[in-house]
């Protein structure tokens, strides 16, 4: 198994501590994940900086940098809110290691450019590892010829299932949405089957949810296998 946390090279360390109040100017979040940050986050490091200048790969449009925060928490949950609001405050791609009682775990979203207004991102839902031990294997960052190709590399481990052949970085992104949003559907239809008393009407619940579970397992097969 691939470990999802990787060692950063000395050259690219940055280790300044980010206020919250700095996050606050740049992403104007509600008094409600205002209150999130402050239950929630004991403090953000900006701990390196993936650029250039800093370890010698080239940027490419998508990718000009890449950020890596240390964000130490004092309780186990961390919302996506909270993480969604740093995302907004910072213009390059991050990826988030969240601290809590000796255990480390990763999490980030896909970020990208908006294709139609290039000053805004598009972020997608949070990927993230379980929570590992502080002292957790990492590996070496991989060898790539630039950030765009670096990025998707830090971003594979954190995924619930691997990328098929040929599959883009956003395609696969994509299709992690979709299989989120599958498991909710059998999730609600399997809820309903369990409260349904009708015979008939668990009958043709059942034929949805053989359905429904026929359409995730297309989705998180490794290869193109589609069912009819």
């Amino acid at each position: 198994m691939i470990t999802p946390l990787f060692e950063y090279p000395k050259s690219a360390a940055f280790g300044r501590v980010l206020p919250k109040n700095k996050i606050y100017e740049h992403s104007n979040p509600t008094t409600k994940v205002r209150q999130l940050f402050i239950r929630q986050v004991e403090q953000i490091v900006w701990q390196y900086k993936l650029a250039p200048e800093t370890i010698n790969l080239t940027a490419v449009p998508s990718v000009r940098e890449i950020q890596i925060f240390s964000v130490a928490l004092k309780e186990e949950e961390l919302r996506g809110e909270v993480l969604e609001c740093i995302d907004r405050a910072i213009p390059f791609p991050i990826f988030f290691e969240l601290h809590y009682e000796n255990r480390i775990k990763s999490v980030a979203a896909y970020k990208r450019p908006s294709e139609s207004d290039g000053s805004k991102w598009v972020i997608s839902n949070y990927f993230e590892t379980s929570w590992l031990t502080d002292d957790a294997a990492r590996n070496s960052l991989p060898l790539v010829l630039d950030l765009g190709c670096l990025y998707e590399r830090l971003l594979e481990p954190l995924m619930p299932f691997p990328s098929r052949p040929g599959e883009g970085l956003k395609a696969t992104v994509d299709r992690m949405e979709q299989i989120e949003r599958k498991n909710r559907e059998v999730e609600k239809c399997e809820a309903l089957l369990r409260r349904e008393k009708q015979f008939n009407r668990k009958v043709a619940i059942n034929a949805e949810l053989r359905i429904l579970k026929q359409e995730l397992k297309g989705l998180t097969l490794s290869n193109q296998i589609r069912f009819n």
